[in-house]
């Protein structure tokens, strides 16, 4: 493995220049350190609940009385899938070390750029929970269920690959499909990787003229990916997205 390793940041060393040192990842160590000058919570992030509540399957069946359009996707519209979600928790614990730091792949357990500097757990935390409300909402299934997410790894582009080399937003969660009675899991405890390609250089450009900022495309991407994990028999399968994958996973 560290052979391979060594192999891989080579061929990345060939690929682009000027590559800072990556700091080493660990789930316990605390995020870094920042000058209290920039250090804040910013707007919208103040308090994050932990919990949400979501339209009753009645509501949903309604809004698709009144426009069959309204609730996409068809499958889901459908009514094919099999749950319908009363609550969803996600978690983004505080041991996971964030990184501030402007290489090609910094090695941290949260990295993330577009909202300002400040609480990043408190970011991701809204960005996901915020996406699996998306992929949920429209799940009019006749089994309720809650929704328990634990992120472990939030992984998107520093600035200097966002305009350069583009790469891989990286994230794996740990999700739960709890008994809302009970509040114990209905299936096993599933662990999902949910990659996606990331834009860099011209296209990063293009794509931010358009509206799609980093957290648009990972907001729809999990939105997807969790309404999938909840009406397909085998869950998500995750891309296959070459070198920068596999190197993210070293």
């Amino acid at each position: 493995m560290k052979l391979a390793r060594t192999v891989l940041l080579l061929g990345l060393g060939l690929g682009v220049s000027a590559c800072t040192v990556a700091d080493i990842p660990t789930r316990n160590a605390p995020f870094e350190q920042l000058p209290t000058s920039v250090v804040g919570t910013p707007t919208g992030y103040e308090t994050q609940p932990q919990a949400a509540n979501f339209p009753q399957p009645e509501a949903v069946a309604m809004a698709l009385q009144e426009d069959p359009n309204a609730i996409t996707p068809p499958v889901v519209a459908a009514g094919i899938a099999p749950v319908s979600v009363a609550n969803v928790i996600v978690r983004v614990p505080r041991s996971l070390k964030v990184s501030e730091r402007n290489s090609y792949l910094p090695r941290g357990d949260i990295v993330w750029r577009e909202d300002p500097i400040g609480d990043r757990h408190a970011q991701v935390q809204k960005i996901v929970q915020d996406s699996i409300i998306k992929g949920v909402t429209p799940l009019n299934g006749p089994v309720k269920v809650n929704v328990d997410v634990l992120v472990t790894r939030f992984h998107a582009l520093t600035e200097k690959a966002r305009y350069t080399t583009g790469g891989v937003h990286s994230i794996t969660f740990d999700l739960a499909i709890l008994d809302p009675a009970t509040n114990q899991p209905i299936v096993p405890v599933r662990t999902v990787r949910a990659d996606l390609d990331a834009f860099g250089g011209q296209q990063a450009l293009i794509a931010e003229s358009k509206g799609l900022t980093q957290k648009v495309r990972i907001t729809n991407h999990l939105a997807e990916v969790v309404r999938q994990e909840l009406t397909k028999k085998d869950g998500y399968k995750n891309a296959q997205l070459g070198f920068y994958q596999l190197l993210n996973n070293l």
